[in-house]
């Protein structure tokens, strides 16, 4: 004997309705939580790295405020500064061929 529940049209529609959303949507409940899952580890990790790489200029900054020496060395390596009465050669590591 089947169950009055099951002969309900609109009970029988509300449990098709939910497995699909549950199961077979492409914005189904088990494979969003998974791809969710796995973004946040990855924006956790690039967080992670972004502020070892401020903490690293913030450093870097106050090395460069402190020293006159430090900053010179810093524009001469960075942006290839010179004095004027020097002359600048720059060797690059790939040759042009």
């Amino acid at each position: 004997m089947i169950p009055v529940w099951l002969k309900n049209k609109y009970i029988l529609t509300a449990c098709f309705f939910a497995v699909w959303m549950l199961f077979f949507d492409t914005r189904d409940v088990i494979t969003t939580h998974f791809k969710q899952r796995g973004e946040l580890n990855r924006l956790e990790e690039s967080k992670a790295h972004y502020q070892q790489e401020i903490e690293k200029t913030r450093k870097e900054l106050d090395q460069l405020k402190s020293d006159p020496r430090i900053l010179e060395k810093y524009a001469r390596e960075k942006y290839r500064m010179k004095r004027d009465n020097e002359d600048l050669f720059v060797i690059s590591p790939n040759p042009i061929q």
